[in-house]
């Protein structure tokens, strides 16, 4: 599907860079307040488990899977901090490719619309790249994510997946 991920996104605010293992230490910064993984589950990991999840991520699924994973880290542009990521998991589907996207930002950056800026940007990178479908598994009581999938045209489903409503772009559904 797609090699290694070397394309770095821009925005008017943010650098959606390809994540490397080098980001575990200021990313484990980021994202270390836990009420960040209220929805999200899971508590803050350090450095050190980032760099091992990171590790994972970079070198992607076994070759015989048909899928990719895309990771960006999210920076601010003005000063380079790195301020959460955005995430996707290509895969074959039954109209074409299809991809599950999320976005996390950590809790200081978090009202400023990085999370759409940054959503937005990778969802059109992928629609270039061939991508037709776009879905994203949010908590159902994640107004901000909700909000952030609905800027990006997706709309929730009757689907879910372990617990959380399943946004689709495309479809209409209860809202």
């Amino acid at each position: 599907m797609f090699g290694p991920l070397t394309e770095s996104l821009r925005t008017s605010r943010l650098l959606l860079e390809p994540l490397a293992v080098h980001h575990a230490e200021e990313m484990a910064e980021a994202l270390a307040d836990p009420r960040l993984h209220r929805y999200i589950g899971g508590r803050p990991l350090t450095a050190a488990e980032l760099r091992v999840r990171y590790a994972r991520l970079v070198a992607g699924p076994a070759p015989f899977h048909q899928e990719s994973w895309l990771n960006w880290v999210v920076r601010r542009r003005r000063d380079r901090r790195a301020v959460g990521y955005v995430q996707a998991t290509v895969r074959p589907g039954p109209r074409g490719r299809e991809a599950a996207v999320a976005w996390v930002i950590g809790m200081p950056y978090q009202g400023f619309g990085f999370a759409t800026e940054a959503a937005r940007a990778m969802v059109g990178w992928l629609a270039a790249h061939g991508v037709t479908e776009i879905t994203a598994s949010i908590h159902p009581d994640n107004v901000a994510s909700a909000t952030v999938a609905r800027r990006l045209g997706l709309h929730p489903t009757p689907e879910t997946s372990t617990g959380e409503t399943v946004w689709r772009s495309g479809t209409t559904g209860p809202t």
